[in-house]
């Protein structure tokens, strides 16, 4: 993770990528019908594989993503992990090109976007902005935020709702039936 996760994100999201092209051409998925859910980190590599395989994935839900390594980076500086965050992401144009907020326009699919507000691991301020840039340039974005409620959505409640909008917003966005 720390050699690939951020830093080297075009070889993390690429296997991402591949995944999800691989189980297309099996015929274990639906071409018309693949999705790709995450949470954290697994929510920011979905933002980031539909933003740059836009034709691959047809909905994307990312739960307490990041969508941003330089505000993950801000986010860290008064923190004991600071310079563990930053040399995770490092420094110059992967930065940029790796953060799906800053690409927000290529993601073609519908996105569902979940978050507590008050998530020390990863600001909800990272779902915010990327719901807006999504709207902003014409994409179709729902976010949900859970007041009182950190990175683990430590809530059983919530969790049902939560699973509960994944599903009703999956067969809209997909449809229902088999991957075949």
């Amino acid at each position: 993770f720390v050699e690939n996760g951020f830093r080297s994100w075009k070889t993390a999201i690429g296997d991402v990528a591949a995944a999800g092209r691989w189980l297309v051409r099996e015929k274990i998925a639906d071409p018309a019908k693949l999705a790709i859910v995450g949470w954290s980190y697994g929510g920011y590599a979905a933002l980031q594989a539909a933003a740059t395989e836009p034709g691959l994935f047809k909905a994307v839900v990312a739960i307490a993503p990041v969508t941003d390594l330089q505000q993950l980076k801000d986010d860290a500086r008064y923190y004991t992990n600071a310079a563990n965050v930053a040399d995770e992401i490092g420094t110059g144009p992967h930065v940029a090109e790796g953060s799906p907020l800053r690409r927000a326009a290529e993601i073609n699919a519908p996105v569902l976007l979940f978050h507590g507000d008050r998530d020390l691991n990863v600001n909800v301020i990272h779902s915010r902005r990327m719901d807006e840039a999504l709207r902003g340039a014409g994409k179709s974005s729902e976010l949900t935020i859970f007041p009182g409620l950190e990175h683990d959505l430590a809530d059983s409640d919530v969790r049902t709702r939560m699973l509960t909008r994944i599903g009703a917003f999956l067969s809209t966005a997909i449809g229902g039936g088999s991957a075949h």
